[in-house]
Order: C-alpha cells, then sequence, then structure tokens
C-alpha cells in the first residue's frame, strides 16, 4: 500500500510552510501558498456518528494546526452505511471513511478505491471505537420487553432499519440470530421462523439508523427501537424521562470500520493529513471523544473509566462467530439471501 512515514509528512509540510514565510510572490506562489496553508478531508460516515464528529473534527484541526501549521476543514457526510459504500463506490469522493462495518469498506475496495491490507493499517482491525445493539424501550418500559423472545411476540411493535443499506440494522439481525441460534440448539428453521416473526412485527424499515431513531423518538411508532448502544443513551440523554434501555442477554460486538480511500488522496494529494486523522481517533483525547458519546473506546484502559455507563459484562458474539463479514453477507444480506427469503413486505 502506498504509505509515508507520517514525520517526514509533516517535515514536508512544515517546509513548505517555511518556504511560504520566506516571501511568497503573487499568482502561482501565492496559490501554492494558500494551498499549504490549508487542507480540506471528506469522512463519508454513518448515521449515528454525527456528534461524535462534530466534536472529533474540532480537536484534530487544533492537533494538526499545532504538529503542521497548517488548518483543516473537514466536510461531513451520513447516511446508511451500506449506502454510503454505495455512492463512494460511485463517484463520491471521500479522504475518509468510517463506516459502521467491514463489509461496507470492503465494497469500496472491490470498486479499486482501497488499496488491499487496509484493515490491518490502524491498530484493531481499524477499529478505534465499538458499540453493541440494544433495546431503547418507553418509560416503565409498558410491555415489560427484556429480551430477543419478547419482541417476536404478538402486538409488539419493532423499530429496526433496513439491512440492506444499514450497517446498523445488519448488527441488529445478527444479534437477534444469536439469540435464536442458542435457544433452537442450532435448528436452522426454527431460528428462520424466529428471525420471520421479529420482522412481521417490523412497522417502519428506515434506511438508516438515525432515521430509525426519529420514528421511534420524534414520532412516536413503536414499542421498541433495535438500536446501537450510543444511539440509545443519546435518546436518554435528550429525552431523560422519556426512555430507557434495555439489554439482551446476547448481544453482538459491533465493530465499525475507518480507512483511507487511497484513490482519491492520492488524487488530492491529502494522505499525510487523512492518515493521521483516523490515527489520532485512537489518542487518549480522542478516545475519550468517543467514550463521552457513548461509543465504547477500544483502548481498555480508557474504557475502564466508562464502567457505570456501558455494561462490560454483556455476552457478546462476534462477526467471527458467523464465519466473517463475506460469509455473513452472501448467507443474509445478499439478494436472495436469508433475509429476502424471510422478509415479507407490508402493503
Amino acid at each position: 500500500m502506498k504509505k509515508k512515514i507520517f514525520s517526514i509528512a509533516i517535515a514536508s509540510i512544515l517546509a513548505v510552510t517555511a518556504l511560504a514565510g520566506c516571501g511568497a510572490g503573487t499568482g502561482k506562489e501565492a496559490a501554492e501558498t494558500t494551498a499549504a496553508d490549508k487542507v480540506t478531508l471528506t469522512n463519508v460516515s454513518y448515521d449515528p456518528t454525527r456528534e461524535l464528529y462534530a466534536q472529533y473534527n474540532e480537536v484534530f484541526a487544533k492537533h494538526w494546526k499545532e504538529q503542521t501549521g497548517q488548518d483543516v476543514e473537514i466536510t461531513q457526510s451520513h447516511g446508511g452505511s451500506g449506502k454510503q459504500a454505495l455512492e463512494v463506490a460511485n463517484g463520491l469522493e471521500a479522504d475518509v471513511v468510517t463506516l459502521a462495518l467491514e463489509y461496507d469498506v470492503k465494497a469500496i475496495q472491490d470498486a479499486g478505491l482501497i488499496e488491499d491490507g487496509w484493515v490491518n493499517e490502524f491498530d484493531k482491525d481499524s477499529s478505534p471505537y465499538t458499540s453493541t445493539i440494544v433495546f431503547l424501550v418507553r418509560k416503565g418500559n409498558p410491555k415489560n420487553i427484556q429480551d430477543w423472545g419478547d419482541i417476536v411476540k404478538d402486538g409488539i411493535g419493532v423499530i429496526t432499519p433496513n439491512p440492506k443499506t444499514s450497517g446498523g440494522a445488519r448488527w441488529n439481525y445478527l444479534a437477534a440470530w444469536a439469540y435464536a441460534d442458542k435457544l433452537y440448539n442450532g435448528d436452522e428453521a426454527q431460528v428462520k421462523e424466529f428471525i420471520k416473526k421479529l420482522y412481521q412485527n417490523v412497522l417502519v424499515l428506515d434506511s438508516g439508523a438515525r432515521g430509525a431513531t426519529t420514528t421511534f423518538v420524534e414520532n412516536g411508532q413503536g414499542d421498541v427501537l433495535l438500536a446501537w448502544e450510543n444511539e440509545a443513551y443519546l435518546s436518554i440523554q435528550d429525552h431523560p424521562d422519556e426512555y430507557e434501555i434495555i439489554t439482551p442477554s446476547i448481544s453482538i460486538l459491533a465493530q465499525p470500520s475507518v480507512a483511507v480511500v487511497d484513490e482519491v488522496v492520492d488524487k488530492r494529494g491529502t494522505r499525510e493529513a487523512a492518515t493521521e486523522y483516523l490515527q489520532y481517533l485512537y489518542s487518549d483525547e480522542a478516545q475519550r471523544i468517543a467514550g463521552d458519546n457513548f461509543y465504547r473506546p477500544s483502548n481498555q484502559e480508557i474504557l475502564q473509566e466508562y464502567a457505570d455507563t456501558f455494561d462490560l459484562d454483556i455476552n457478546l458474539v462476534t462477526i467471527n462467530d458467523f464465519g466473517g463479514w463475506d460469509k455473513a453477507q452472501e448467507t443474509h444480506f445478499a439478494d436472495g439471501g436469508i433475509f429476502d427469503e424471510i422478509y415479507e413486505k407490508k402493503e
């Protein structure tokens, strides 16, 4: 992969800035000086990271300025993770992607925009923070929803996004599958029937996680929202007297993935800034920003600082229990997969 040692990159930028300070001319020289003074990055992300990156971008801009003397401007794009990946693959220029799962980044790689090996470019499989799937219910839990078995009962209105377009929705589905798989000792026919009942209870299948939250919280639809843990906590923070979180007996370790979009950064000359933008997510400062926004820091020591917030003893399966994302996608979410088999669209 075309990577440069970051210290060399910093030195190069400082050298350009120093030359500019020695007396830039007009015209082309002035334009080059302006370019050296500022870099722009686009981060294409998924729905529930708006608040996280709004805070992180300010911190990173200060860090980059202190390190290089250069200003940085970051543009954000948010939507369902699968849809966002498709947009980038089809030409939306992103210097970096910070998506809901590895498979969506791999789709961009398959389009020829990200080089092999990206998952090993940053620590923890290029996943600087994690999350899991919980239930958000209305205060007092009037339907007494305690676990996955309760949300397949008659009369329960479920809100979850569409796994065809939303990464969070795929995590939701797989967490439910893991519960049913244990319940029925791996009997696939019974597991499929369980998942079918769950989706028969779904009232609205939004394209992304934030849209599903809006449906449940703002529009008042449904009895339970299958939600990213961080998204559920944000809802509690905004509406402390209206909702509560239920942690199911089994959930899944959700690992959002980050990557530099090689084709774009090499064209735009932004590789150094883009790489540091993702690398700095692992700094203590950024890890605490993740925790403050209800994502689980990948730094285990810092994660312990949030033990009063997160249930650190939750029983979590991982994507490896499904054979990895390629197999999970092919089995469950590809056209003609199990989701297509069991989901009956409401008229």
